[in-house]
């Protein structure tokens, strides 16, 4: 983004991996650049950041909002603000129309990131969706179960990284479920395998995307089990997953859009194309190893484009590299975070299509950062002929992968 007048632009920042070069996109020459960042993500900020507040949480609206006025003290109200962390899409947009500032306001915002909002989008178009109700009260979930039947999900309306969601296989499970800390939803069980489906929208259509499917599920990685993901090559998958992504997001009428998508897909019958259901969608990229994925495999920066958009500028969505299938794993941390590492097993170079790897060393310390997929006990990322080769390797890397950790006091 460049200007003839100096234009300030407030990002809030949260990683400590480099998800995104913000100097890359964000001229901090000729615009005064200023961050709101938690002491974990200090480390990435540009240097020649005009200025730095530092807070606990960017998801905290008071304290980032203190930190937003501190720093139009220094370099003039804010002409953008920008978040590209899921959670702190909503703070940036309350915080835009505060100030006034171009882009998503609340209401937009909030289309993909209230669950039941969004469900409410897809459905209203009539397009497959599962049944969902706001509840309170065990009593709600159980009347809800009553009418739809057993399991069923229950989780926070605005939430992150399946924080707070639990499966619930009968009516006394609902008793174990807190009600009061935040909305709730429940929603039908879906037994089908989760995709998820990344890229631009652009045009009414998928500029570019990829789909690829979980192995295991984020959920059950909460609970301690490795979490994965293999891009999908079968022709056939791959384009009903796209023609159903396209409908689910012309239905939000927000154009363009850099866009992660998760739904389910039920395997194909006969001749008929496999069936798509629609699970949720956020106005951002997808988090874990996706952004580098997106890189390093296919060749076109999404965090860039993400941010772009943000900053007002026309995206440029060129073709994307073909020829290889690309895949990640998560293991999840050894410990109660924060922890420090007591051991550790690299595996470059044992696995066949692991080509990256993000390991804490011995003595180096897992932080308590809300980050939730960065700060894990081992990321890995991977790339190979076929989806059964990736997710082959997959699986071998988390057989073989080891970490220990001792837990410690309250440190970053």
């Amino acid at each position: 983004m460049t200007a003839s007048v100096p234009c300030h632009v407030v990002v809030l920042h949260r990683w400590r991996a480099e998800y995104v070069d913000y100097a890359s996109v964000l001229d901090h020459t000729v615009n005064r650049v200023s961050y709101v960042t938690t002491e974990v993500g200090r480390v990435r900020v540009p240097d020649a950041a005009a200025g730095v507040e530092i807070v606990d949480h960017t998801d905290d609206l008071v304290s980032v909002r203190k930190a937003v006025s501190a720093l139009a003290e220094q370099f003039g109200p804010p002409q953008r603000i920008v978040a590209l962390k899921e959670d702190d899409l909503l703070t940036a947009a309350i915080l835009r129309d505060e100030w006034d500032c171009p882009g998503t306001r609340p209401e937009q915002a909030l289309r993909f990131l209230d669950k039941l909002v969004m469900a409410g989008v897809v459905a209203a178009r009539g397009l497959a969706v599962p049944a969902v109700a706001a509840v309170d009260s065990a009593d709600a979930v159980r009347a809800f179960g009553a009418e739809h039947g057993w399991p069923v999900i229950v989780k926070p309306r605005i939430g992150s990284s399946s924080d707070g969601v639990s499966r619930l296989r009968g009516p006394s499970d609902a008793d174990g479920v807190d009600y009061t800390e935040r909305p709730m939803l429940a929603q039908v069980y879906n037994p089908h395998p989760i995709y998820h489906v990344d890229g631009v929208y652009q045009g009414g259509r998928l500029a570019a995307f990829r789909a690829s499917r979980y192995v295991n599920d984020c959920l059950g990685f909460r609970t301690g089990d490795y979490l994965g993901s293999v891009e999908e090559d079968h022709p056939a998958t791959v384009a009903a997953i796209g023609a159903a992504a396209e409908r689910f997001l012309g239905t939000f009428d927000t154009d363009p859009l850099v866009f992660h998508l998760e739904l389910f897909v039920a395997p194909a019958v006969g001749t008929a194309a496999p069936a798509c259901t629609f699970l949720e969608v956020g106005a951002r990229v997808g988090g874990s190893e996706i952004p580098f994925l997106w890189r390093e495999v296919y060749g076109y920066d999404l965090m860039a484009a993400a941010l772009r958009l943000q900053l007002g500028e026309p995206l440029d969505v060129p073709e994307l590299t073909d020829g290889e299938v690309a895949g990640w794993l998560l293991v999840p941390s050894p410990a109660r975070r924060p922890c420090r590492i007591t051991e550790v097993t690299p595996l470059s170079g044992r696995i066949p299509g692991l080509y990256a790897e993000a390991l804490l060393g011995r003595g180096e310390v897992l932080p308590l950062a809300d980050a939730y997929y960065e700060h894990v006990g081992g990321r890995f990322r991977f790339r190979g002929a076929t989806s059964r080769t990736v997710e082959q390797a997959i699986q071998a890397a988390a057989a073989d992968f080891r970490i220990s950790a001792e837990p410690v006091g309250d440190v970053a």
